[in-house]
């Protein structure tokens, strides 16, 4: 049975803390809804962009250069390519406030252009890990839909654990989203 001592009531407070100020800074028009059942933890995610479908589908699929425009990775390659089957492995550091947590992964990803991403963990610090992303054209813009389902290797503490995931996914998505805006400003081609 899990004890609470002064100093993990100040943690957890303080942690709240942050992750609601972030959350207030946060990109609102990008939907997140996280639930945590133990250590369950289901992710969706809606937003829209400005953009094609293809120049979405770059950013999205553009894992080597990931670490360039995402701030909480520090490593991500493609381990192997067979047509639209890839192996990527990635490493990062999520942190908030003081506390800053390390991942990895290896993840089997098989892509359907323009349309569809499927992502499976392979390894890492997750025990699991199954997402989707789905892009679809809707009145000029591009809409995205990311589905997740994973379960952690460690404790997950329901209501900061829950805002913490959603806000480093919004942040992530944000970041996605920047660098798409970027590359279609820029005149990059897809």
């Amino acid at each position: 049975m899990l004890r609470w001592t002064l100093p993990h009531l100040l943690m957890v407070g303080m942690l709240w803390l942050m992750a609601v100020a972030t959350s207030a800074a946060g990109e609102t028009d990008i939907d997140v809804v996280v639930q945590v059942e133990g250590s369950a933890v289901r992710v969706d995610v809606n937003w829209v962009v400005a953009a094609t479908p293809a120049e979405v589908w770059a950013v999205l699929t553009d894992f080597a250069h990931m670490p360039d425009f995402i701030s909480n990775l520090t490593s991500s390659q493609v381990l192997s390519r067979e047509g639209n089957l890839l192996t990527v492995a990635q490493k990062g550091k999520a942190s908030v406030g003081p506390l800053s947590f390390d991942f990895d992964s290896v993840r089997e990803i098989q892509l359907t252009p323009f349309d569809l991403i499927r992502t499976r963990q392979r390894g890492g610090n997750l025990k699991k890990f199954e997402g989707t992303t789905q892009i679809s054209s809707d009145a000029g813009q591009t809409r995205i839909h990311h589905h997740s389902d994973a379960v952690s290797s460690v404790w997950i503490p329901p209501l900061v654990g829950r805002q913490f995931i959603a806000n480093e996914t919004r942040e992530q998505f944000a970041e996605m989203r920047q660098e798409i805006i970027r590359r279609k400003q820029s005149g990059e081609k897809p």
